[in-house]
């Protein structure tokens, strides 16, 4: 393994290139067409497998580039900078929150079965953990799964599942043993939408994120394979917050990239906005607000940044992780709020770039963890030496 430790790398170098590239002739065109349809398409996941950005975390081995976490920060800055927030969530739970688990824990036929498609794009991947019942408290997890013959059979209910409605294969956690601690009970197995049994239900209209579709997952009796199991058996909790610290990871990237965006429109638009007898730039009030969101925007992408790089050298940065989560999620909040504001009645119609950058970013504290659990995971990792 050679990853890169370092975002000089030639490598990450050609990658921002690239994927900036991408998003400006292959997305950027088409997205609003996949805001109203409620969905990114399997041709847009194509493109990207085309130009080799599916398979950015994966070993070589598996077909991938093996960029690591630096890899996978820079791509989702970038896909977030598109200003479609939706099409990034839809592409990296694909890329960095749901094929991972079958890069890094599935046997060798199933790797071969999965990967080559999903890493082309031919084959879309999502993930249902979240339950009606449980959230980011994963151990209350309710959905089980028991085996029978040569079978398995999941009963429960899956919500927020993230590629569900069109994706063609889903990663769904589920309770293999009631008799232990909740969190030794858990395990993960690939699922077909088709499987008898199984009920996709897409989920109302979200707030933002239209082109990522969701739906609730109805397991009655749904018969799978045994080799369905990924993973051994009793240990998806542990997965899921192994592969948590990825995730995390990157939708701090989200939000840097969601952010440099709103500050680019933002003020381009204070530069030629007319008001007052000049344009709003000319206003000390204008520049003081965009300075200090410049200088906070700044901040985040450097702990973003910092915490990739220790990941990538192999260090525990469980503490580091959360704090770009929680303190990424919660910055973004507040660019969107006073960019929008300085777009003034402009910022709150629907054409505005703003506006859906605005409710998009809102997913931010809450998915992969709500702010408040990661601010908990910091200060349990707290001492005087911290500081």
């Amino acid at each position: 393994m050679n990853q890169p430790t370092s975002f000089d790398d030639p490598r990450i170098v050609e990658l921002r290139d690239a994927a900036r590239r991408h998003v400006r002739e292959h997305i950027e065109p088409h997205g609003d067409a996949w805001e109203q349809a409620g969905t990114t398409p399997h041709e847009a996941f194509r493109a990207l497998g085309a130009a080799g950005l599916l398979g950015l975390c994966h070993a070589r081995d598996d077909g991938g580039r093996d960029l690591g976490p630096i890899g996978s920060v820079v791509f989702s800055e970038e896909l977030s900078a598109s200003s479609y927030g939706g099409v990034a969530e839809a592409v990296l739970i694909h890329t960095d929150m749901s094929s991972t688990h079958i890069g890094h824990r599935g046997t060798t036929t199933q790797r071969r079965r999965y990967l080559p498609g999903m890493l082309a794009g031919d084959l879309i991947c999502g993930i249902a953990v979240s339950e009606p019942e449980a959230g980011s408290d994963l151990a209350a997890l309710q959905t089980t799964a028991r085996r029978d013959g040569d079978s398995w059979v999941l009963d429960g209910v899956k919500t927020y599942a993230t590629n569900a409605v069109h994706g063609d294969v889903m990663v769904v956690a589920a309770r293999t043993n009631t008799q232990v601690k909740s969190t030794r009970g858990i395990s993960l197995f690939i699922v077909q939408p088709d499987t008898p049994g199984l009920q996709i239900k897409p989920m109302p209209r979200k707030l933002g994120l239209h082109s990522s579709d969701i739906a609730d997952m109805v397991f009655t009796g749904a018969r799978l394979p045994a080799d369905s199991l990924l993973g051994e058996e009793n240990a998806g909790f542990h997965a899921i917050l192994e592969n948590f610290q990825n995730e995390r990871l990157v939708l701090g990237a989200m939000a840097v990239g969601m952010g440099r965006r709103a500050l680019q429109v933002t003020l381009a638009h204070v530069r030629t906005r007319r008001a007052f007898g000049g344009t709003l730039w000319d206003l000390q009030a204008t520049r003081q607000r965009l300075a200090m969101l410049a200088a906070r925007h700044q901040a985040v992408t450097a702990l973003v940044h910092q915490t990739a790089v220790r990941v990538a050298q192999g260090q525990d940065c469980v503490r580091e992780v959360s704090m770009v989560k929680a303190l990424a999620g919660e910055t973004v909040q507040d660019v969107m709020h006073q960019c929008l504001q300085l777009h003034g009645g402009a910022g709150y119609m629907a054409d505005c770039p703003l506006e859906r950058m605005t409710r998009d970013a809102r997913i931010l504290t809450i998915g992969g963890g709500v702010t408040e659990v990661m601010l908990e995971e910091v200060a349990k990792r707290l001492t005087e030496e911290s500081f």
